[in-house]
Parts: structure tokens; C-alpha cells; sequence
């Protein structure tokens, strides 16, 4: 039996082409592997079919939606995690499940190599690649764009002379990649920064400006996941769906940043996640209900680790499951009810309850029925800016 690479196939030209590109550079049988993520778009099954049509000896689609929202966009919740304090990880969390599962399906075919369709000026190969080493480092990665120079211009020219059932269309001024938990734009026009974004590009979200009257919704979290929107129990595919529609409705999760890419360089990126802008919003505010203060503080510093970790590929590092330890021994008490308004591309929390709540009516009061003993404060302030006095006296006796 020949040997064989799976190759993680979009059903787009680089990885249709990729298919003939790596059986004559490598010599090796490609199967590929589809990963339905909720990116949308095309049936499945074409997908499969066209990687068949395309010279691939096996096609497989999982689907790995209810995954993905359980077991990596729930714990990316947890830790409210948002690179560069703005980018909710879109791609960079759908990469270590596709990679799971590219790993899984090698070890079970006995393939001795992966694939796949990323460059070598992106995170992503960086992503898929680390990925699969912490997984299956048996496993050899391949990239045909980067080593094997499938340029486009050489891929559109190598499928009109090989027949491969691809629509070539006029070329998308984009470059996108969606999943469930949101949208990236990048390419064309917006390698300029001082370009703004046009309403062509969004698809995800409609313009703040066209739906004037708000809606409302309350979401119930548990241990920090959300488990209900307004009393009707779902599961976290389910409730990301929902919060897509309606808080996409109202344009919120629009973003648009210069970010810093692993690799070294600048990227101007745009990106709209209206359920996962939403959904954090809301946690972050149940947690400001329920965490005591120096938890609090300190898991911010923990967030941004995290998500530096995840968006530098290394999801399955030691130092993200420890991470991982912290952030859910927090999120015991991360219970109750939020509730947010939508409108004008925000996401505004207008009430927040929960019965491990921290906050104490009868302490926050400035009205009769007040128990905060105001006369310990003097003392407290006293000790309190002690060692500042001290080394204030030093400081003058040193002049």
C-alpha cells in the first residue's frame, strides 16, 4: 500500500489543486479531510465529492460543530479571551481542532504525513503545524503553497489542464475565514490601513445603523458557561447561533485591528463576532458579580496569557492546561443571569443577578439601612499608606 498524507481540504482552489500537487511531488496518496466548524457556505457532502473529483483515493467530512463550541470555544469563554485586548481568536481556535482531528484520522489510516493549504507568511501553519507535534509528533507536516510553491497563478493554471471541477469566478478582493464564533477579512484594499472597511465585506453582521429599536435577551451561565437565552435551555452551538443572529442583526462585533502576527510582521485584519463579542461581555460581567477582587485582578493577567498561547498555536501546551486549571477552579461561582441590550453595534449590560453574588446591597448603600462601619476606615487608610510615608521621610532626608 502506497503511503498516504491527509490533508486538511477546504474544497477551495489551493486545496483542490493541492490534492494532484502533493501525489506528484510527494508520490504519496491524499486523502483529504474536511472539518465542518459552522463556517456555512457549500454543502458537506459537494465538499467531499469534489476532493474525489479532484484525485483524492478517500474523503472524509466530520462534523465537529457541538466540539468546537464545547470543548474550545467554551473554555476560550471562560477565560473572556481577546488577543491584543480586541480579537476574540476567531481562526486561531479552529485550528487546534481541525488539527486534532487530521491527527486522529493519519493514526487511523496509518498515514505517515499531514497537509495543509497555509502559507508561510501566516499563524495558521504555525497553528496546524504545533498542533499535530503535540499530538501525533510521528507525523511529518506539508505545506504545498509554502513547500512545494503552489503559487495561485500555477494552481488556476494546473486545474484548467487538469480538468478539476473548480468555478473560477472573478477573484475575491478577500481573503476570509469563518467559523461559527466568527469572521476574518484581510486582503485587497485592507492591506491599507488608512482604507476603512465597506458594507460589501461583512457577512456576518448587518449595518448598526439599519435596526433603530434594541432587543433584549438574558443569558444564564453556569460554572461559567452559558447554558439559556431567556429561560430556554440550549447547548453552547445552539446559544452562539442564536446570539449570531440577533446581535448580528444590531452590528455588534465589528472589529477592525493591526495586529501582531506570530511570525514578526503587521497584518491589518477585520473581523465580526457578534455571539462571541456578546457572550464575553456578559461573562465578564457576571464575573465582576461573583469573583472576589485579587481573583479578579489576577485572572486578567492569566487571559492575556492565555490567549497569546492559543493564538500562537500552542493549544495543547503544558502551560495552556495549567492555565486551564486556574481559570476553571474560578468560574465555580460564575452562575446567574445577564442581561444585555443590543443596539447600535453594542452589547450593553443592563442587569446582572446571581444567587453567589458578592456584592451586598447592605454594604454598597448610601441610604438608611447602611452597615459598612465607616469608622474603620481612618485606621485601615492609616496602615495602609504606612510604608508610603516611610519611604516618603527617607526620600526627603535625602535631598
Amino acid at each position: 500500500m502506497a503511503e498516504r498524507v491527509v490533508l486538511a481540504y477546504s474544497g477551495g482552489l489551493d486545496t483542490s489543486v493541492g490534492i494532484g500537487w502533493l501525489q506528484d511531488a510527494t508520490g504519496k496518496e491524499v486523502v483529504a479531510l474536511a472539518v465542518d466548524v459552522g463556517q456555512g457556505g457549500e454543502d458537506m457532502d459537494d465538499i467531499r465529492q469534489r476532493a474525489l473529483d479532484c484525485g483524492a483515493v478517500e474523503s472524509i467530512v466530520v462534523d465537529a460543530k457541538e466540539e468546537f463550541a464545547a470543548d474550545f470555544l467554551m473554555p476560550a469563554l471562560k477565560a473572556n479571551a481577546m488577543y491584543q485586548k480586541t480579537y476574540p481568536l476567531v481562526s486561531a481556535l479552529s485550528r487546534p481542532v481541525i488539527a486534532k482531528h487530521l491527527a486522529i484520522v493519519a493514526k487511523s489510516l496509518g498515514a505517515d504525513s499531514v497537509a495543509h493549504g497555509c502559507t508561510g507568511k501566516g499563524n495558521d501553519q504555525v497553528r496546524f503545524e504545533a498542533a499535530v507535534a503535540a499530538l501525533a509528533p510521528e507525523l511529518t507536516s506539508i505545506a504545498p503553497v509554502r513547500d512545494l510553491a503552489l503559487t495561485r497563478d500555477k494552481a488556476i493554471i494546473y486545474a484548467e489542464e487538469h480538468n478539476l471541477p473548480i468555478r473560477q469566478s472573478a477573484k475575491n478582493p478577500y481573503s476570509s475565514d469563518k467559523n461559527v464564533w466568527g469572521r476574518a477579512v484581510e486582503t485587497g484594499f485592507l492591506e491599507d490601513p488608512w482604507n476603512a472597511p465597506i458594507e460589501d465585506l461583512y457577512e456576518y453582521t448587518q449595518d448598526p445603523s439599519v435596526f433603530k429599536e434594541a432587543d433584549e435577551v438574558t443569558i444564564s451561565f453556569v460554572a461559567g458557561i452559558p447554558v439559556a437565552i431567556d429561560g430556554v435551555a440550549m447547548s453552547p452551538l445552539a446559544i452562539i447561533e442564536q446570539l449570531n443572529a440577533v446581535a448580528g442583526k444590531h452590528g455588534v462585533g465589528r472589529i477592525d485591528v493591526v495586529e501582531d502576527r506570530l511570525v514578526g510582521i503587521k497584518s491589518r485584519e477585520v473581523y465580526e463576532a457578534p455571539g462571541a463579542i456578546a457572550l464575553i461581555a456578559a461573562h465578564e460581567a457576571l464575573e465582576s458579580l461573583t469573583l472576589e477582587r485579587d481573583v479578579s485582578r489576577y485572572k486578567r493577567g492569566v487571559e492575556a496569557e492565555w490567549s497569546n498561547l492559543v493564538y500562537d498555536g500552542l493549544w495543547f501546551s503544558g502551560l495552556k492546561r495549567s492555565l486551564d486549571a486556574f481559570i476553571d477552579d474560578t468560574q465555580k461561582y460564575v452562575s446567574g443571569d445577564i442581561r444585555l441590550k443590543l443596539q447600535g453595534g453594542r452589547a450593553v449590560v443592563t442587569g446582572q443577578k446571581s444567587e453567589s453574588s458578592l456584592y451586598d446591597f447592605s454594604l454598597a448603600t448610601y441610604d438608611t439601612g447602611d452597615t459598612f462601619d465607616q469608622s474603620l476606615s481612618k485606621g485601615f487608610i492609616e496602615l495602609w499608606s504606612l510604608p508610603s510615608k516611610i519611604a516618603a521621610r527617607r526620600d526627603a532626608a535625602a535631598k
